[in-house]
Parts: C-alpha cells; sequence; structure tokens
C-alpha cells in the first residue's frame, strides 16, 4: 500500500485546506432568528461545526434536542460538560414546528449524552421524530444518536419513530478510546450499529481524522463497521475546539482522505464522505437515498 501525505501538526496555522466561510447572508439571518426564536440548540453552534455558514446560508441545520450539557467528557467535543437540567418536555413540538417554518425537506437531529436519565432520553428522541413527521410530512430525517450504554430497549424506542437514516458516530479508532471517548466502548458502538440495522435502519456512522490513528487501524475500523452492518461512512478533519481539548496530531492531507473513500468502497461500504471539512451532517441529505 503507497502512504499518501500526512502534514504535521502547526498549532499557529492551519493548512490552506482548512480555511472556513464566515457566516453571512439572507438565509443565515433567518436560521439564526428562527433557532433563537424557538430557544433552541444546534450542534452547528455548540460543536464549532466549520460548515455552519454554508449549511445556514443554504436553510438548514442540525438540532440538538436534550439541552446542551453532555453527562461525557470526551476530548474532542466542544459541547459543554456536567450536570444536565431536566430536559423540556415541550421540545418536541419546538423543533418540529422550527423545522415545519424553515421549510427543510431534510433534517439532522441530534442530541447530548443523557446518562442520568434511565431511558437515555429516548421518548424525547421519538415523540420529536414522530411530531416533525407530522408537521412536515415530506421531511426526510437523519437522527444521530448517542450511546445508549447497552440498553436496547431505549434504541429501539429512539429508532422507531419512522426516520430514514440512524446516524451513531464510533469517532475514533479502537486504540484511542481511552484518551479520546473514555466513557465510551467501541465494542458497544459496534453493537449498536449492528442492532439498528437488524431493525431495518439505514446506518451511518462517522471517524475524526488527525487524532494519532495509523493507516492500518483506519482500515481496520472500516472492516469491522462493515461486518457490522454500516452503510454510510463520514471522515473528516478533527479540529481542536480549544488549547484544553485533544491536540491536532496531524493535518491530513486530502489527497489521504480522497484514499480513505476509495478503500471504504472498495471494503463494502456503501457511501463514504471524505475530505477535511466533512463532519457527520455535511451533505446528509444523499444519504436518504443509499440502498439498503
Amino acid at each position: 500500500m503507497i502512504e499518501l501525505p500526512v502534514i504535521a501538526s502547526e498549532r499557529k496555522k492551519r493548512p490552506d485546506w482548512l480555511r472556513v466561510k464566515l457566516p453571512t447572508g439572507p438565509e443565515y439571518r433567518k436560521v439564526r432568528t428562527i433557532v433563537d426564536t424557538n430557544k433552541l440548540h444546534t450542534i452547528c453552534e455548540s460543536g464549532n461545526c466549520p460548515n455552519m455558514g454554508e449549511c445556514w446560508g443554504e436553510g438548514t441545520a442540525t438540532f440538538m434536542i436534550l439541552g446542551n450539557v453532555c453527562t461525557r467528557s470526551c476530548s474532542f467535543c466542544a459541547v459543554a460538560t456536567g450536570r444536565p437540567n431536566e430536559y423540556d418536555a415541550d421540545e418536541p413540538r419546538r423543533v418540529a414546528e422550527a423545522i415545519k417554518t424553515m421549510g427543510v425537506k431534510h433534517a439532522v437531529i441530534t442530541s447530548v449524552n443523557r446518562d442520568e436519565l434511565k431511558d437515555r432520553g429516548a421518548e424525547i428522541w421519538h415523540q420529536t421524530v414522530v411530531l416533525t413527521k407530522e408537521l412536515s410530512p415530506a421531511t426526510t430525517i437523519e437522527t444521530l444518536i448517542p450511546d445508549t450504554k447497552g440498553n436496547w430497549e431505549a434504541l429501539e424506542r429512539m429508532i422507531s419513530a419512522g426516520q430514514e437514516v440512524v446516524s451513531h458516530n464510533v469517532e475514533t479508532v479502537a486504540r484511542l478510546y481511552r484518551a479520546v471517548r473514555p466513557q465510551a466502548k467501541y465494542e458497544r458502538s459496534l453493537e449498536q450499529i449492528k442492532r439498528t440495522k437488524a431493525y431495518g435502519k439505514r446506518t451511518k456512522s462517522g471517524i475524526m481524522l488527525g487524532l494519532g490513528e495509523t493507516q492500518d487501524e483506519m482500515f481496520k475500523a472500516m472492516d469491522d463497521l462493515v461486518a457490522h452492518g454500516l452503510d454510510v461512512l463520514t471522515l473528516g478533519q478533527y479540529l481542536q475546539p480549544t488549547k484544553m481539548h485533544h491536540e491536532v496530531i496531524e493535518w491530513i492531507h486530502p489527497d489521504t482522505f480522497a484514499m480513505y473513500r476509495e478503500e471504504g468502497l472498495k471494503r463494502g461500504l456503501k457511501y463514504v464522505e471524505s475530505g477535511p471539512l466533512v463532519r457527520s451532517s455535511y451533505h446528509s441529505e444523499r444519504h436518504v437515498n443509499v440502498p439498503i
């Protein structure tokens, strides 16, 4: 296997291919107003997504339910960690009405981890999707769900509401879980994907590159995901949110992302979205039509 270029970390300067457009334009302001008026959270903001300007400028957004405080302390994530307040039982209605007001054809919904809840927030998940479908029956939905910690009844409730795509990110390779996702388990996430596929859903996951993974470890992760029924994989460059978060070990060259895309397809994945600025919900409307 020919090794493609990997660029060493430069803490003061990002490579040219990681330049991000600033949020602007009338559609961006429209989405900004809807989000603020309905007192909603978006992973676009909480996760410091580099594509927020592009997506919001097109009138789309990824909504984050169950609050904006997570019970996990993943070293890569910009979402606040702590003890969440009790969730808002009216949130499903507000999210559904916002999606209808925006008139989006494809909606992405995600959430923080709520490990303190017995059902991991599954009922709010279910109601949000059901109400969105009732108010916007032509809208397709992807749900990017958290790790249910092996609560498979909660998982079934989360994914049984009629969404077209169910995504759960493994985030990184197995060896790096202790440093990157200390409260998660690689094998448990694979099992969650396997069970989601067995339920009949179109499955999706994402991995960040540049955390110190090797090429062989990436190939192994792809093989593991295929073996557990994954359909769609997204690959993007990890960007360090603050100095307190996991350091960027490598800037991955676009040619390497292109190579991983081809390798993923060769290994049995049905669709691979791969590039430095790719994030889980980037171009997610394309993933609805992937055959299952």
